[in-house]
């Protein structure tokens, strides 16, 4: 038996859930995430609870059961204390500021690299070298920071680029003069 799959997904205050064949919709205080799943997993929406069981012991049903049961602790997490992500800047130079939906970076290119918040997804500059990026979507909130990272990936040599604050990078020795 799947440990993820098997434990039941509390169902906070302040979350309604609602199930319509194969489609979830849960709703908080800070939105609505809808999504769909795989027609062989049984959901079984209670009154605190929500519980996923598979209808056989086949790999996929096994495989399915534990990714659903996190897809639905994801999207309760979501709509009622949301997701963060941080990402650090660090060069010479380079910095990020906000100019309307737009995170505006420069990361040592000759242009300034603008990158648009997805909707549902908002990325805040703290510092002009932190920006954190938030949403209800878990999925939205880290892709949007893949994306962003992937502008200027950290060099191994000093270090330079964007890196999330929590990444260590493995730093490489320079050559050795003689």
């Amino acid at each position: 038996m799947s440990r993820v799959g098997k434990a039941p997904v509390a169902i906070l205050p302040g979350v309604d859930i609602k199930k319509d064949g194969q489609t979830l919709t849960v709703k908080g205080p800070l939105g609505q995430l809808v999504r769909t799943f795989h027609p062989d997993v049984i959901i079984d929406v209670q009154d605190s609870e929500v519980v996923v069981t598979r209808p056989s012991e086949s790999k996929l049903h096994k495989s399915l059961h534990g990714l659903t049961r996190a897809l639905i602790q994801n999207m309760v997490t979501g709509v009622s204390s949301g997701f963060t992500r941080t990402l650090e800047i660090s060069g010479v130079g380079y910095r990020a500021e906000k100019k309307g939906t737009k995170l505006v970076m420069n990361l040592g290119y000759s242009h300034p690299v603008e990158m648009e918040d997805p909707e549902g997804v908002e990325a805040v500059p703290e510092t002009n070298t932190k920006v954190v990026i938030k949403g209800i979507s878990k999925e939205a909130v880290g892709a949007h920071a893949a994306n962003i990272r992937a502008k200027r990936p950290p060099e191994p040599y000093k270090g330079h680029g964007v890196r999330y604050s929590d990444e260590v990078i493995r730093r490489k020795e320079g050559k050795t003069g003689k």
